[in-house]
């Protein structure tokens, strides 16, 4: 009866183990803006941190912007983390949930928004404001960036311009860079890409800050770089519908435990995480532009 006994018991902790660590893999979809393999260099930490604060299996898997919304609708992902705009779609479409919001460090500050940036080239004496705007060529990123499209887009609007009409040409270009040099090498006359693009580029000794003109600049307190828009709240990590709050919550927790020193955060360039902030207003951008979740 002994060995009956220690063979069910070890057959239930063996079931037991088996049954928690299905529990606890997960996988995080990130939008690999810039391609996988720099997705990976940023985030692969944060998914080993995880592993080991959560104790569990958190494996990073990069998705480029065609790929979020199948992932997410066929449940290969458990978590993601995209753009505002992107989470909103995902929230209406699929019932997903943001659990934190990225805490972002730039220029040595704690950012938790962001904005858009309308420029053109320094050079360029026919364009110095918004109003002249239509009929020059015009180029974003994405039909489905946030920061490098749909920002300025809502902008335009606010300001009396169809960029769907108006323009003589629009473009995306795919990358928040390649939109900076196309305006910079007078591929096009005007460009939109999300605030601390220039900055970056500058500090990298890609472009200089003065080849170019901020156009509609907007000034919001502390935000340490120049903009065209309104700030909206940075990217947020959500949980898809499947998972639980209790299995949510202990992301959180470990994320909100992130301190700015960790790899994680270093490889991600972040300060860290915060709870999840409110996401309405990128909702009401959704809904006025017809786009995403409304289009």
């Amino acid at each position: 009866m002994k060995r009956l006994l220690m063979f069910v018991l070890s057959v239930f902790i063996l079931i037991s183990v088996d049954y928690c660590f299905a529990k606890d893999s997960y996988k995080i979809g990130v939008l690999a803006k810039n391609g996988p393999v720099k997705a990976l260099k940023m985030w692969k930490s944060t998914g080993e941190y995880l592993s080991a604060k959560c104790m569990g299996d958190y494996k990073i898997v990069p998705l480029d912007f065609d790929a979020v919304f199948s992932a997410i609708e066929k449940n290969q992902v458990d978590f993601f983390l995209v753009n505002s705009s992107m989470f909103i779609t995902a929230k209406v479409r699929y019932g997903a949930k943001a659990i934190a919001t990225m805490v972002n460090s730039r220029q040595g500050k704690a950012l938790k928004s962001f904005g858009g940036v309308i420029f053109t080239s320094e050079e360029n004496n026919e364009i110095n404001s918004v109003k002249d705007l239509p009929g020059k060529t015009f180029m974003a990123v994405k039909k489905s960036s946030f920061g490098g499209w749909q920002m300025a887009y809502m902008e335009l609007l606010n300001s009396g311009i169809n960029p769907l009409k108006d323009f003589a040409k629009l473009e995306f270009g795919g990358k928040h860079d390649n939109v900076v040099l196309a305006v910079q090498n007078g591929v096009a006359d005007a460009g939109t890409v999300r605030t601390d693009t220039l900055e970056r580029m500058a500090a990298a000794g890609t472009i200089e800050l003065s080849e170019f003109k901020i156009i509609s600049q907007k000034k919001y307190g502390n935000f340490p770089f120049v903009c065209s828009t309104a700030l909206y709240p940075e990217w947020p990590i959500a949980k898809t519908k499947k998972i639980s709050d209790q299995a949510a919550n202990k992301v959180v927790e470990a994320l909100k435990q992130l301190k700015p020193g960790d790899r994680a955060a270093k490889d991600a360039k972040i300060i860290g995480w915060t709870d999840a902030l409110d996401y309405r207003g990128v909702e009401d951008l959704q809904a006025k532009l017809k786009v995403g979740a409304y289009r």
